[in-house]
């Protein structure tokens, strides 16, 4: 196992320091266009070898996995050039801005018998699927709407509107737990910082089974807020990252139908209705620690990821009538 990383930018050096934490000198080399990088690896560790040309990394015979965390555009023609020398990627999420790309580079990975793993990072968050697991119980009955709000103030981008920024997360966990796609999706937005650049965005969607989802992201919101919300017929589900603790709560709420034909709030396991909920434990690992564990254990013994580059192409197909509905709804193509 030889490793490097290319991207060294907010998300990226969390890779980094990640990965030398894990894999010490196996984290073979880091490379960022920008020199001031540097200094940043230097802090993490002095040993590993840094360069701002990202060719020394795809044309050295002897790393055979690569993490990819530049920016969106460049995700394509990076890990294009990585799969054909024969390295395994994990590319950070979107896997690419444009469809044909994507399948492109599932195509060359399955050509080549290489990993190509996106990272959706909250899939590997053990509340997540410890939810995913609980759902599939049954826990919560009948899965008929999920509802997600990624909110905070701030970090804006200029390059990407909110959607593309905050809302692959939560289409993530969504197709993770409802595992089918999507028979309808709109989204609407504004944008008040940047003309054209979406601010505040919500996206709605309808799966089979009438099971109904809606997603609301925002960068002008007063505090940060990353509440998912699962309502079954039996029950409710509540994962709050942002909560210091107990993140994953049990709701017992649901409603019978009377004789009368009205409908009364009822009681299930024991709990009571008004405030009480019961805390669901998990394990206490860092998603992230996670995610690039699970990517070396999918190259060294040949298993298939679980955000493979499929499942990321379903995300992309989302995010990209998400945004064919904002720009009809604006007058757009």
């Amino acid at each position: 196992m030889k490793l490097a990383i290319i991207g060294c930018g907010r998300w990226g050096i969390n890779h980094v320091r990640t990965a030398y934490g894990l894999f010490g000198e196996e984290l073979a080399m880091v490379s960022d266009i920008d020199p001031a990088a540097s200094e940043k690896v230097k802090k993490i560790s002095g040993s590993i070898h840094f360069t701002t040309n990202p060719d020394e990394i795809i044309s050295d015979h002897g790393i055979n996995a690569v993490i990819v965390a530049t920016p969106a555009s460049t995700h394509h023609s990076i890990a294009m050039r990585l799969l054909v020398r024969g390295k395994n990627v994990l590319v950070e999420k979107p896997i690419t801005l444009e469809l044909p790309q994507a399948r492109e580079l599932i195509e060359i990975a399955d050509e080549k018998n290489l990993k190509l793993m996106v990272g959706h990072v909250l899939l590997y968050h053990p509340a997540v699927l410890k939810l995913k697991e609980l759902v599939g119980a049954g826990k919560i009955g009948k899965l008929q709407y999920v509802y997600s709000n990624r909110l905070n103030f701030g970090t804006v981008r200029t390059e990407e509107n909110i959607l593309w920024s905050f809302a692959p997360h939560d289409i993530s966990i969504i197709q993770f737990l409802v595992g089918s796609n999507p028979e309808y999706v709109e989204a609407r937005g504004a944008s008040f910082l940047q003309s054209n650049i979406e601010d505040s965005t919500i996206t709605y969607l309808s799966y089979p089974g009438n099971i109904h989802a809606h997603i609301f992201v925002s960068w002008l919101h007063p505090f940060k807020e990353q509440r998912l919300v699962v309502i079954g017929d039996k029950g409710m589900m509540v994962f709050e990252d942002s909560a210091p603790k107990d993140k994953l709560k049990f709701y017992p709420k649901s409603f019978n139908k009377t004789a009368q034909g009205t409908f009364e709030k009822s009681k299930i396991s024991g709990l009571g209705f008004d405030g009480e909920f019961e805390v669901i434990g998990h394990d206490d690992k860092q998603p992230l620690v996670e995610e690039q564990c699970h990517f070396v254990k999918c190259v060294m013994e040949g298993r298939t990821p679980l955000t493979d580059g499929k499942h990321a192409l379903e995300v992309l197909k989302i995010l990209k009538r998400a945004e064919r509905s904002l720009k009809k709804a604006k007058g757009g193509e």
